[in-house]
C-alpha cells in the first residue's frame, strides 16, 4: 500500500487529471489574492509550470490596492513573475459584477498576449461549480445552465473543477499560506454569497450530500450537452444552415445551433439568455419570419428567405446615401441603371402605393411585391433609397428599374448609381436590359 508521502494532495490530484496545460505551456495565472488563485498559483509553481501571475484591481472599495500588495509579495517570494493592473476608467453600465468581470477577462487577454501565454489559468472549483448551477437553476435556466461552466472556454481554463474549498484550504494551511479576504466574498448583497452562506448550507442539513449531488448532476449535464453541441456543429460544418433545417431539429438541437451562429458572428459568450434563444427559434418556424430579434454585443438576428443572417445594427452609422448621375452611350455596366436623358432624377424612400412596371414582362408590381421577390428584409425596405423621375419611381436601386424608363443597351442614356444600399437581395431584372 503506497506511504502518504506518494499519494499527492487531492488538490494536486485533481490539477494533473484536468490535463487542461501541457507541460512546459507558458501560463498565466488569474490570482485574486484570495485562497482559491493563490493554491493555484502555488500549485502550478509546485508543479514545475511556466507561470506568471496578473492581477486586476476593480478599484471598487477602499483599500483594494492592499490585494495587489498581498499578491506581489506572494509572488515575489514564490519567486515568479506578477503583472499588475488597476481599473481607471469608468466601470461599464449595467450590473458591478458583470461590468468587474467584463473587466478582467479583458485585461487577462491583454497581459496573456503580452508575455506571449498560452492559457490563462481560471481558479474556480467544485463549489464554484455548484453555487452556479444553484444559481441557474434559481433563476429558470434550461440544461446549459445546469452544467456549470465549462473546463475550457478559448483561452481560459479551469484546473480545479473536481478541487473544493475545503481541499483548497488545507492545501494552503499545509504550506503554511495565508490568502487575502476579499470583503466581498462575504457581502449578502451578492446573490452567490446568498447561496454560499445560506441556501447551500440550509439545503445540506436537510438532505446530508446534496452539495455532491449537484456537482454529479452539473457533471453529467455537461457531458449530455456537449453532446448535442456536437450535432449542432456537425449540422452547421455540413453546409448552409437554413430555416427549415432548424425548425426540424429537436429544440435542445436548435437552440444549440443558434448559439454557434451567434458565436461564430462574433457574439461573446455565454450572452444569449433562453427569451433570446426562444425568439429566434420562433423566428426559424414557417411563417412570414417577422422583423428580427436584437441580440447582446450589437448583432440582430433575422431571417431573409431561407437565410438566417446576423447583422449588426449599422443604420445609424451607414453613410448617408447618394445618387450619383452621368451621361452615358448605353454602356453594359450591370451594376448601374440607364433611363432616359431627359428625366430630372431625385432621391426619395417608399411611400404607399407605389408601383412599377418591371422589364423582361414581369408587368406592373407594387413596391412591397417587388421587394418581398428581391427577399428585402422587411427593417430595411423604409431605409431603401429609391430614385424618381418626378412622382414616377424610376429605379429600386440594385434591384429593378422602370420599363417605361429604362433605355436600350447602346442608347444615349443617364447612367445611374446609388451608394448606401443596406444589404445585398436578387436583381428582379437586367438593370440595363431592353424595356418589354
Amino acid at each position: 500500500m503506497p506511504s502518504q508521502e506518494t499519494i499527492p494532495h487531492p488538490l494536486l490530484f485533481g490539477l494533473r487529471r484536468s490535463g487542461l496545460i501541457a507541460s512546459g505551456e507558458r501560463t498565466l495565472v488569474a490570482v485574486s489574492g484570495g485562497p482559491d488563485s493563490t493554491a493555484l498559483l502555488v500549485a502550478l509553481h509546485e508543479e514545475g509550470y511556466a507561470v506568471v501571475a496578473a492581477h486586476y484591481d476593480h478599484a471598487l472599495q477602499p483599500g483594494s490596492g492592499r490585494a495587489a500588495d498581498h499578491v506581489r509579495a506572494l509572488c515575489q517570494r514564490l519567486g515568479v513573475e506578477v503583472l499588475t493592473e488597476r481599473r481607471e476608467s469608468p466601470m461599464p453600465r449595467g450590473s458591478v459584477q458583470a461590468g468587474a468581470r467584463a473587466l478582467r477577462y479583458e485585461y487577462f487577454e491583454r497581459a496573456r498576449a503580452q508575455i506571449g501565454a498560452s492559457v490563462v489559468a481560471i481558479a474556480h472549483t467544485a463549489d464554484d461549480v455548484v453555487e452556479g448551477v444553484v444559481l441557474h437553476l434559481l433563476r429558470g435556466s434550461g440544461l446549459a445552465g445546469m452544467r456549470g461552466m465549462p473546463a475550457r472556454r478559448g483561452v481560459f481554463v479551469r484546473p480545479l473543477l473536481s478541487v473544493w474549498r475545503s481541499e483548497v484550504a488545507d492545501y494552503l494551511d499545509r504550506r503554511g499560506i495565508k490568502a487575502w479576504q476579499d470583503p466581498a466574498n462575504s457581502n449578502p448583497a451578492y446573490a452567490r454569497v446568498r447561496v454560499r452562506r445560506d441556501i447551500l448550507p440550509a439545503l445540506e442539513r436537510d438532505r446530508p450530500g446534496i452539495v455532491r449531488r449537484f456537482h454529479r448532476a452539473s457533471i453529467r449535464a455537461t457531458a449530455l450537452h456537449e453532446s448535442i453541441s456536437g450535432i449542432a456543429e456537425s449540422a452547421l460544418n455540413a453546409g448552409v444552415l437554413t430555416r427549415a433545417v432548424v425548425a426540424a431539429a429537436p429544440e435542445p438541437v436548435a437552440a444549440e445551433m443558434m448559439r454557434h451562429l451567434y458565436a461564430r458572428a462574433g457574439g461573446a459568450q455565454p450572452s444569449l439568455s433562453r427569451t433570446h434563444l426562444a425568439a429566434m427559434l420562433r423566428l426559424a418556424q414557417a411563417g412570414p419570419g417577422g422583423r428580427g430579434v436584437d441580440l447582446p454585443g450589437g448583432l440582430r438576428f433575422r431571417i431573409v428567405g431561407e437565410t438566417m443572417q446576423f447583422v449588426p445594427p449599422d443604420a445609424a452609422r451607414r453613410p448617408a446615401p447618394r445618387l450619383e448621375i452621368s451621361a452615358c452611350d448605353g454602356c453594359g455596366d450591370m451594376t448601374a441603371a440607364h433611363v432616359r436623358p431627359d428625366l430630372e432624377l431625385r432621391l426619395g424612400y417608399r411611400t404607399p402605393g407605389l408601383t412599377m412596371r418591371l422589364l423582361k414582362g414581369r408587368g406592373t408590381r407594387k413596391l412591397q411585391d417587388i421587394f418581398v421577390d428581391a427577399r428585402v428584409p422587411r427593417e430595411d425596405r423604409d431605409s431603401w433609397p429609391l430614385v424618381f423621375a418626378g412622382d414616377s419611381l424610376a429605379v429600386v436601386p440594385g434591384i429593378a428599374v422602370s420599363a417605361e424608363l429604362a433605355t436600350r443597351a447602346g442608347e444615349p442614356s443617364l447612367h445611374v448609381t446609388v451608394s448606401g444600399i443596406p444589404a445585398k437581395v436578387e436583381s428582379l431584372n437586367s438593370l440595363p436590359g431592353e424595356p418589354s
